[in-house]
């Protein structure tokens, strides 16, 4: 039985961790992944070193053929040229992972089997670019991953195969990240090894139950201390490691990196910002009222105080750098 030949689409260590599961099972999905595409080289990092996509470091490193197109935009001629060379691969099937780049309907039917989607959210909930923050943002306490065959519209092609996965107390973007990362791996081989199957079981989505994931900026990243300590620990997680959450002391940025869990949260009358203790093992804080109008608190583990480097409770209160009594600025 001839190989499925197969492209990879992809640019975060989110997509690299499927492309490299992919790799190790070529013989047993009867796959051989002819070209990889994925983000052209981007400058990062203070020093704004010009850095190769997870996805590529990968795929150079088994010796498989990097395309890095800027677009496929038919309007331009990098585009057309694009389109051209994805076609001559002549391949049975593209698999796309946090790619980047918009894949019209032209490139899309390129591939004989089409496009599928390795996506981190369960569809419809969470189409869009920041599923696993949006999740954890909203208090959801399960997500996934789901394949989909790609179409037109962002995130709304039909459903091949989900797997679920819960979202615990503790668990950050980071976290839940690295989870999904590896579900999306054992998701899309499963749909691999029998794609026409899958295929022709194919379910529509619900537009009516969708929820749109915005790509998160700085600005939500301020805490709002009158806000219940369950939303702030939640704004803590979700935005963590990137953009971060932050709030302001006698104007001065403090960047705030974890909490712990409520589970031992208690109750208060401090005004909302107020650092009721700096202790060894957690810095209190008054937050806004709960559902049956109480004051909560939360319980700040690791704080970076302008300039400075990432400290915790106890290097904190050790250094003197808050006092009970302070306050955040509301």
């Amino acid at each position: 039985m001839p190989k499925t030949k197969l492209i990879f689409a992809g640019t975060p260590e989110f997509a690299a961790v499927s492309l490299q599961a992919l790799i190790d099972s070529q013989d047993e999905l009867n796959i051989d992944i002819v070209a990889v595409y994925t983000q052209p080289d981007r400058k990062a990092g203070r020093g704004q070193k010009v850095t190769q996509s997870a996805v590529k470091q990968v795929a150079l490193a088994h010796g498989i053929c990097v395309e890095q197109p800027e677009t496929f935009s038919k309007a331009k001629e990098g585009g057309l040229v694009s389109r051209e060379t994805l076609a001559n691969y002549n391949a049975d099937v593209m698999v796309v992972a946090a790619y980047g780049l918009i894949l019209p309907v032209g490139v899309l039917n390129t591939p004989k089997l089409g496009c599928i989607n390795i996506h981190g959210s369960l569809l419809p909930r969470w189409r869009g670019a920041a599923p696993i923050h949006r999740a954890i943002l909203a208090g959801d306490t399960q997500t996934g991953i789901t394949i989909m065959q790609m179409d037109k519209g962002l995130d709304t092609g039909d459903m091949l195969y989900k797997l679920a996965c819960d979202i615990a107390e503790t668990d950050t973007t980071a976290s839940l990240h690295d989870k999904l990362a590896e579900l999306g791996a054992t998701a899309v081989k499963t749909v691999l090894a029998d794609l026409p199957s899958y295929q022709a079981k194919a379910e529509k989505q619900d537009d009516n139950l969708a929820n749109y994931a915005d790509k998160l900026s700085k600005e939500e990243g301020q805490i709002d201390w009158n806000k219940p300590a369950g939303e702030i620990a939640r704004q803590i997680r979700g935005m963590f490691p990137y953009p971060s959450t932050f709030s302001f002391i006698n104007g001065k940025r403090v960047k705030v990196i974890e909490s712990l869990p409520l589970n031992e949260s208690q109750p208060t009358d401090e005004m909302a910002g107020t650092i009721i203790s700096v202790g060894k093992k957690a810095i209190l804080v008054a937050c806004g009222k709960d559902s049956n109008d109480q004051g909560t608190t939360l319980r700040l583990t690791k704080l970076q105080f302008a300039g400075g480097k990432a400290l915790t409770a106890e290097q904190i209160c050790t250094g003197n750098k808050l006092n009970d009594g302070d306050k955040f600025d509301l």
